[in-house]
């Protein structure tokens, strides 16, 4: 069993970062990906950034280009998602979801654990 849990949302205003967390544990992750998805009120789960545990190769959805990092920490056992310049529109509750397979997917049909989610709110 995974247990994944997020910290690190507020409140910001348009331009300002944040830093998301996912702390990671009950399973080895050597082979895992783990990735950030987003929700927003009516919408549907957006993909926003996934890394391989293994490796630290990263996939970035359309919202993080140039904005959002993904990394990781193996010693911690957690993922992070640096959020920078951020926009109204990044207002959602943000999830990390972990993928056995290891797969850099921005479907989130390919993640088998998640995470209860952080609400990001971000004020114009």
């Amino acid at each position: 069993q995974v247990q994944l849990v997020e910290s690190g949302g507020g409140l910001v205003q348009a331009g300002g970062s944040l830093r998301l967390a996912c702390a990671a544990s009950g399973h080895p992750f050597s082979s895992h990906a783990l990735g950030w998805f987003r929700q927003a009120p009516g919408k549907e789960r957006e993909f926003v950034a996934a890394i391989r545990w293994s490796s630290g190769r990263t996939y970035n959805g359309d919202s993080a280009k140039g904005r959002f990092t993904i990394s990781r920490d193996n010693t911690k056992n957690t993922v992070a998602l640096q959020m920078n310049n951020l926009k109204p529109e990044d207002t959602a509750v943000y999830y990390c979801a972990a993928a056995l397979s290891g797969y850099l997917s921005d479907s989130w049909k390919s993640y088998d654990y998640w995470g209860q989610g952080t609400q990001v709110t971000v004020s114009s």
